[in-house]
């Protein structure tokens, strides 16, 4: 089993198989043997790389952070932080409200991650919040940034878990997202200008 953010090209064809699934049919659609069908290969193939159907979309969803990453420089993207934070809010927002199905998948496999594909989860979590905390910090993450970066990730989560249950519409969604950040960056500037520590609800 290679090390999570590690793929080959033949790891990277079954993920390439997985968006496709679960753009077009969501969590349930997504099984090895669809996958196998979709990327032309066995299902054997797929258990090479991947240990269950949790650890392939979470997976997925550390790779997609990672393409978002790259699309462009996020700690350099505006003059300020919040309007850094908030200008890779609105993408991540594009991002799910576009591929609604996609989001349920990587959404529910998330959050029912277990010890096997903790590894993995805790792979995806690191990302978004380093996306985060450069995007506030300018640059390199320090310990404050990293952790609001974590409360912003925790809010995303708890509100995607929402729109995924059906308790919320995609406009609630959105804007619960963006009134809880903006009261989560306004508390963390204050401190910051304290020079009052952050305590992290993550554990």
């Amino acid at each position: 089993m290679s090390r999570p953010g590690a793929h080959t090209a033949s790891s990277a064809a079954v993920l390439d198989a997985t968006r496709a699934v679960a753009t077009l049919g969501g969590f349930k659609a997504v099984h090895f043997k669809s996958v196998a069908k979709q990327a032309g290969v066995t299902v054997g193939s797929v258990y090479d790389h991947f240990t269950s159907k949790t650890h392939l979309l979470v997976t997925l969803l550390a790779r997609e952070f990672v393409r978002l990453d790259e699309e462009r420089d996020w700690s350099t993207c505006a003059a300020s932080p919040i309007r850094r934070v908030e200008s890779l809010t609105r993408r991540l927002h594009d991002e799910w409200q576009q591929n609604v199905k996609l989001t349920e998948a990587v959404v529910r496999a998330f959050v029912t991650a277990g010890t096997d594909e903790a590894l993995a989860a805790q792979h995806a979590a690191d990302l978004i919040e380093s996306m985060l905390a450069r995007a506030l910090s300018g640059g390199t993450e320090g310990i404050h940034e990293r952790q609001i970066a974590g409360l912003i990730a925790d809010i995303w989560l708890a509100n995607l878990m929402a729109f995924v249950g059906g308790r919320a519409t995609a406009e609630q969604t959105r804007e619960c997202i963006d009134g809880a950040m903006r009261l989560v960056l306004d508390v963390g500037g204050r401190q910051r200008s304290l020079a009052i520590p952050t305590v992290s609800l993550r554990y």
